[in-house]
Formats: structure tokens, sequence, C-alpha cells
């Protein structure tokens, strides 16, 4: 997902626009969780860039991702640019260390 989400609405106030926004991206997310996995791997892993356009954009967590969109929020910015792409990974058991 590579996309510029703007905070101005003309139905929405600017908190439920940005309400509207995070429940987008998290929609994206479950949608790309439910894809089948290759061989290789076990859970899908995410690289995020978010920022207020695409050059100025910075690597940022998935669950930072509604944080800095809230910062950007308060900022009084109309808009905002996010890349979401996502890749398998393998991640290894907390448990399987112990045993």
């Amino acid at each position: 997902m590579k996309k510029t989400f703007s905070f101005k609405a003309s139905n929405k106030t600017g908190d439920r626009q940005v309400d509207s926004i995070k429940h987008e991206i998290k929609k994206y997310l479950a949608r790309e969780r439910r894809k089948p996995l290759p061989e290789s791997a076990n859970v899908w892993d995410f690289d995020c860039k978010i920022g207020p356009d695409e050059k100025s954009a910075t690597k940022q967590r998935v669950t930072e991702l509604n944080q800095v969109i809230s910062s950007l929020y308060a900022q009084e910015l109309e808009s905002f640019y996010l890349e979401i792409k996502a890749r398998a990974s393998v991640k290894v058991s907390k448990n399987a260390n112990n045993g």
C-alpha cells in the first residue's frame, strides 16, 4: 500500500477522519495477514514508512502507526504519506528456546 491520506473530508470532522484512516489501515493489515504464507515463513511482517510526504517519510514499526498518525494530525497537516509493504518472515517462539 502506497497512499497519501487526507485529514480533510467534506462529510466528517477531523477526528472522525483520523479514526476512519486508522480503521482502513487496520483492515488492510488484517487482509494481508490472511494471505497464504510461503513454505519458508511462519508470519507476515510489515515494513512501514510514514511522513508528511513521500520524500520525508521515515521508517516506523506497525505498532507505532496510530501514534504517528495522531501526532501528524496534531501538527495540523492537511495530508500524510503512508507506505506499507508485507513480507514473509520467520519468527522463533520464545518457548522454543527453553526446550
